[in-house]
C-alpha cells in the first residue's frame, strides 16, 4: 500500500531538497503536467523555478533554443530534440537539474516509426545530458499522466545515486 511519502512529487521534493537543488521542466507532449504535479507540493518554491510548455517548434526553439537543423533533422519527437529542450530550459532557468518530455499522445499523429505512445524524456544536469525513449498504452489522458510520472522518476534515479 502507498503512504503520502511514497507519492513521486513528494520523492523528488525531498530529494531536491536534502541535495540543494533545483529543478526547470520544458514540456511538449505532456502540456504542464509535470509543473502542475511539481507545484502541488508546499515548499516547492525551494527548488522548482519555472518551466516552459513548448507544444509547437517555433516555440522549442524560441524559448528553448532547440536548434532547427535538429528538428529537420530528427522530428521533433527524438531523442536530440529531448535533450536540447532538457538543456536549453536547464540553462535559462539557471537551474541544477533540467527535465523535457516531446512525444505522441495521440490518437492522431502516430507513424510506423513513431507510433502514439512514443515519449523522449530528456535529463540535463552540469556534468551530462541523456534521454530515455518510453511508449505507453492507452488513450491520450493516460499516456500524458505516464509519461510525466515516469519524467519525475527519472530524476528520482538520477537523484537517487548523487
Amino acid at each position: 500500500m502507498k503512504t503520502y511519502s511514497d507519492i513521486p512529487e513528494i520523492v523528488i521534493g525531498k530529494l531536491l531538497t536534502s541535495h540543494r537543488c533545483t529543478i526547470s521542466v520544458a514540456e511538449s507532449c505532456t502540456g504542464g503536467r509535470i509543473m502542475d504535479k511539481l507545484t502541488n507540493i508546499p515548499g516547492s518554491s525551494d527548488y522548482f523555478m519555472g518551466g516552459v510548455v513548448a507544444y509547437s517548434n517555433e516555440a522549442k526553439m524560441r524559448l528553448l533554443g532547440v536548434d532547427e537543423s535538429t528538428l529537420r533533422e530528427h522530428g521533433a519527437v527524438s531523442y536530440a530534440v529531448a535533450v536540447e529542450m532538457a538543456r536549453g530550459v536547464r540553462e535559462r532557468f539557471l537551474t541544477d537539474i533540467g527535465v523535457s518530455t516531446t512525444g505522441i499522445a495521440g490518437p492522431t499523429g502516430g507513424t510506423p516509426t513513431k507510433p502514439v505512445g512514443l515519449v523522449y524524456i530528456g535529463l540535463s544536469t552540469p556534468d551530462f545530458d541523456t534521454a530515455y525513449e518510453v511508449r505507453f498504452d492507452g488513450g491520450r489522458w493516460l499516456i500524458k499522466e505516464h509519461a510525466s510520472i515516469v519524467a519525475i522518476q527519472k530524476v528520482i534515479e538520477y537523484l537517487s545515486t548523487k
